[in-house]
């Protein structure tokens, strides 16, 4: 077989490339969520999906203007 090292090594390499990352990602998602409803303490990315949450989960209360 004249590719035979060349083969290996190509596997070799697309193995490494498929591997998973390694770690969690729980400090990236702490990142990224920035706001909290404070009535039931769900986190959220931003002031948008806040309005969306209270206008789905809390239609009787109104929004808070400031994050908290």
């Amino acid at each position: 077989m004249t590719r035979g090292k060349q083969k290996i090594e190509a596997q070799r390499r697309n193995a490494e490339r498929n591997q998973k990352p390694k770690g969690s990602q729980l400090e990236a998602r702490a990142v990224a969520l920035k706001v909290s409803c404070p009535i039931c303490k769900v986190q959220l990315a931003n002031e948008k999906q806040m309005g969306d949450h209270y206008a789905s989960k809390h239609p009787k209360e109104k929004v808070p203007s400031e994050p908290s």
